[in-house]
């Protein structure tokens, strides 16, 4: 029955791209926890033809700014404009983070700020960089605050101009304190089903909506173009001085 209902599906997505950005503290090669979680989003991903790459930011040299290239700022290294390249090109972007203290890892708090710092450059309707895009997130960790990342993660994407679906998130935290992470012997995470149906139903949800977005040529462009705004051009909003 199941290989028949996802034989049933006649979607294609196999021309769109996703990016996965592992916002972990910890460099290639070691075991992240969190990496394991998007990892069944990538296969799932994989498994329908999506072009997939999965990054771990802390591996680059990110400098510490709000403005696209910060060695024009007086950094002396900055990878972001290489890593911008690929969200750039993405149709999807899935953030993932740990939990920390409560709170998505530091990293995902950088990762956040430089996406931030190019969502003022423009696309080639002329509208901000990331409209058209989809945006998820996964979140792990061994303490409360899945939901709390979540809610900063995906507000950030949203506001940045990415296209939020419903379900957009899931997660998996283990008993409080300093008990068994995700992929740890006898955690339970991996074959939790609550957190195997919501990271399955964000994972279609994204591509159902990137799908959905690119057929359509992504947002339509009226009333949210920068420059339009600039010229004059109010879009209906109330504009006493050219009544």
């Amino acid at each position: 029955m199941q290989e028949a209902l996802c034989a049933s599906y006649e979607g294609d997505v196999s021309d769109l791209r996703a990016l996965f950005l592992n916002c972990t503290l910890k460099p290639s090669p070691e075991r992240s926890h969190t990496q394991g979680l998007m990892d069944v989003s990538i296969a799932i991903m994989e498994k329908n033809g999506i072009a997939v790459e999965s990054l771990r930011p802390v591996d680059y040299r990110l400098a510490f700014g709000v403005y696209p290239d910060m060695t024009e700022h007086g950094a002396d290294r900055d990878d972001w404009p290489m890593l911008y390249e690929k969200v750039r090109a993405a149709d999807i972007l899935v953030i993932g983070s740990s939990i920390w203290l409560g709170e998505k890892s530091s990293v995902c708090t950088q990762v956040v700020e430089r996406l931030y710092s190019c969502s003022a450059l423009l696309n080639d309707a002329g509208q901000y960089a990331y409209y058209g895009k989809t945006g998820g997130c996964l979140v792990t960790g061994n303490e409360d605050g899945a939901k709390h990342c979540s809610m900063s993660i995906l507000y950030a994407l949203q506001h940045v101009g990415y296209t939020i679906p419903p379900q957009a998130d899931a997660g998996w935290i283990g008993e409080a304190g300093p008990g068994p992470s995700y992929l740890d012997e006898g955690s339970g995470g991996p074959e939790n089903e609550f957190t195997q149906r919501n990271t399955t139903f964000m994972t279609w949800n994204l591509m159902h909506f990137a799908r959905m977005l690119k057929d359509a040529g992504g947002v339509p462009a009226h009333g949210n173009r920068r420059a339009a705004w600039g010229a004059g051009c109010r879009f209906d909003h109330a504009n006493p001085e050219h009544r």
